[in-house]
């Protein structure tokens, strides 16, 4: 008998993961350390989608969104977010302030979570637009962790987050293609929860930290 255990654990190990480790940790994955040689701009680049939980957390939770559409569709609403993350890095180089955007990273990981909690197949048109948004958000965060780089480093850091981000949300998705429909349905709100819990904790500490 198929359960919906497997998805919800998953997803709760995620969230007490993301409770267990503190944001500054999750955005300087070369130790707070520009990176300098290609190398330390890729695993840099790959590395910080996936330690910084509120980031990974939403690539997952659009995952889920995207994995009953037709192949196509997964693969070009994920170049679209991948694009916005891309040029939301790129303005934060260009030094144009997004004011409290990690507040901002973290309310799109809650309605992500909302939107997953909702277990019905959203809206094409909404992801075309609000997963693009939300990867220059998300673009917008990545960029801090690249500011002063060489161009090297700097292009290397660019493809490790847009290769790594490509990877997990098309394989993720191409995973639950797989699962019987009834069983992400009842999966659906147990884990729209914990992700949400997690953007809801990220968002609660840059509250806490705009207030200080």
């Amino acid at each position: 008998m198929i359960t919906n255990r497997p998805p919800a654990r998953a997803a709760l190990a995620t969230a007490l993961l993301a409770l267990a480790t503190s944001p500054a940790f999750a955005h300087h994955a070369m130790d707070g350390e520009t990176p300098r040689t290609f190398l330390q701009g890729l695993l840099s680049g790959i590395a910080h989608p996936v330690i910084g939980l509120d980031h990974l957390a939403f690539v997952l939770a659009a995952a889920w969104l995207v994995s009953r559409l037709a192949a196509p569709l997964r693969v070009g609403l994920a170049a679209a977010f991948v694009a916005g993350s891309l040029a939301g890095t790129v303005l934060h180089l260009a030094s144009v302030d997004v004011p409290v955007s990690e507040l901002l990273v973290a309310l799109t990981v809650v309605a992500a979570g909302l939107a997953v909690a909702w277990h019905r197949l959203a809206p094409t048109t909404l992801l075309w637009l609000a997963l693009p948004v939300a990867g220059v958000l998300h673009g917008y965060a990545y960029g801090e962790s690249i500011v002063g780089a060489e161009r090297m480093p700097l292009g290397a850091y660019l493809l490790g987050f847009a290769l790594i981000q490509s990877a997990v949300m098309l394989g993720v998705a191409a995973l639950l293609s797989r699962r019987p429909l009834p069983q992400l349905q009842r999966a659906a709100v147990p884990v729209g929860a914990v992700v949400g819990l997690v953007g809801a904790y990220f968002a609660f500490v840059q509250l806490n930290a705009l207030a200080a």
